[in-house]
């Protein structure tokens, strides 16, 4: 007889109770094993959890946190479907679920691909997003029916495609009403994360029994190309003036020449051309140089200089003596205008020769 009843109580569960410590985790089956449990059996429901009965695929009895003695009392609803009708004194079979009601944190969501949008100032852009957000079962009836089913186990990664499908959904609807330039997103994503949380959990609390506490906008980015133009069009403005640049830059570069004895007679070609560029530059009038207008023509008498066996210019008069004043032409560097039979010294030059006249000596001392 002693050895039915050790039996007996074996088979007997009479302390329930879930610890873990995987913290994604949302629900979990108390493992019966074909085992009754025992009338008066202890239940312990720690915090961050509800203890959930199921019988016979209808949930019953709900627990929160507490430490509980199975009786009819405190089980009316599984009372009533046993049909407990004065009590009872035997073992009864029930499914315990665990639900974990804390937060599960630091999962991500992010568009995986870009979101088309009308942009006010740009045009239609394309938007990509990513993010963070929390995750909490805040009707533990609703998920057991509509999502845990009879899994042992049940975890947040198994949601969690569903959840970020519904939040980029949001975002999408969310971005589109609202209108909002590009540039202006970085400013609001207080705003936008307030109202995106508001969206998705309005839809997954009463389909899924679920909330998210926190939901957080991290990046809204625009397409690589977009920034680069973006990048391009804020250094212009940050230049200001582009001809002072571009004669600053041209400085620079004839200094940077100069200073490179390495670069022999190709950097002196490159010194004179840059040298004849500033001195064209210099001499046009301001409106030449006006964006958006076409260059003027060649002047009428367009010169010509051979520097190392390449030819160089045109260059106008004024631009060739630029060029001697600066000591980038001797009067036996090679030119050629319209008219000349062919290439000549410029000293030789009728209308260059008088840029290579010396200067007069000093007059002589008064007499006395």
């Amino acid at each position: 007889m002693g050895f039915w009843m050790d039996k007996l109580r074996a088979e007997l569960v009479d302390i329930i109770e879930w610890i873990d410590d995987s913290q994604h985790v949302l629900t979990w089956r108390f493992p019966r094993y074909q085992n009754e449990i025992k009338n008066g059996a202890q239940l312990i429901v720690r915090p961050g959890q509800m203890a959930l009965f199921v019988h016979r695929g209808q949930v019953a009895d709900v627990f929160e946190p507490g430490n509980y003695q199975l009786t009819t009392d405190n089980m009316p609803i599984l009372g009533t479907l046993q049909g407990w009708k004065h009590g009872f004194n035997s073992p009864f079979r029930s499914e315990v679920y665990f639900v974990n009601t804390t937060q599960i944190t630091d999962l991500k969501w992010g568009t995986p691909n870009p979101i088309m949008l009308r942009d006010p100032e740009f045009g239609p852009i394309r938007l990509r997003a990513f993010g963070s957000y929390s995750l909490k079962a805040n009707d533990p009836s609703i998920l057991v029916k509509e999502l845990v089913g009879t899994n042992s186990e049940f975890h947040s990664d198994e949601i969690n495609e569903l959840l970020r499908s519904i939040i980029i959904s949001s975002f999408a609807d969310l971005i589109g009403e609202s209108q909002y330039a590009a540039l202006d997103l970085a400013s609001k994503y207080t705003e936008i994360s307030t109202e995106l949380k508001k969206t998705v959990n309005e839809r997954i609390d009463d389909e899924y029994g679920l909330e998210t506490p926190q939901l957080l906008i991290v990046n809204i980015s625009l397409p690589e190309s977009v920034e680069k133009a973006l990048d391009t069009r804020t250094s212009m403005g940050v230049i200001g003036d582009m001809n002072q640049f571009q004669q600053y830059q041209m400085g620079q570069a004839m200094l940077s020449a100069a200073e490179n004895p390495s670069g022999g007679g190709a950097a002196e070609g490159m010194g004179l051309g840059m040298g004849f560029a500033m001195a064209n530059r210099m001499v046009q009038s301001p409106g030449m140089g006006a964006p958006g207008m076409a260059p003027p023509p060649p002047p009428p008498a367009a010169w010509h200089v051979a520097v190392n066996g390449q030819t160089q210019g045109p260059f106008s008069l004024a631009q060739l003596s630029q060029g001697v004043a600066s000591g980038q032409i001797s009067d036996t560097s090679q030119v050629w205008s319209a008219g000349l039979s062919g290439w000549m010294p410029a000293g030789q030059v009728p209308q260059l020769a008088g840029y290579f006249q010396s200067a007069p000596p000093p007059p002589p001392p008064p007499a006395e």
